[in-house]
């Protein structure tokens, strides 16, 4: 149980700390937040995406959170420097409650890798 407080606590702090940054005062949904991790591993700065590298972005953003896990190895860099990841193992099915608690689990575990809590 306490995990799970904690989890919630720093998933809200989380979502205050970007909102601020990135927001025009909306708090930010795991999409976002999975597209702003997206763009920091693409690591070519801001800029405008089409429709179709936004939905890249987040699919970056996914297999980078689930390579930990072992879901997702990194493979390689293409010659735009887009991260391409490879299945490892498939992903179990999971309700969607379920689904969302692994993201913001996988969340959390990316922001705390990089000292964002301290």
């Amino acid at each position: 149980m306490k995990k799970e407080k904690t989890l919630k606590e720093k998933w809200y702090y989380l979502v205050a700390e970007l909102t601020k940054q990135f927001s025009d005062g909306e708090d930010l949904n795991l999409e976002g937040i999975l597209y702003l991790i997206g763009v920091q591993e693409l690591g070519q700065g801001k800029r405008k995406f089409k429709k179709d590298e936004k939905m890249n972005l987040m699919h970056i953003a996914i297999c980078r959170l689930l390579e930990p896990y072992g879901y997702y190895g990194f493979d390689y860099y293409d010659a735009e420097g887009w991260p391409h990841y490879t299945v490892l193992t498939e992903l179990p099915n999971l309700k969607s409650g379920e689904q969302t608690v692994l993201m913001k689990t996988a969340i959390i575990g990316y922001f705390e890798g990089i000292d964002f809590f301290k």
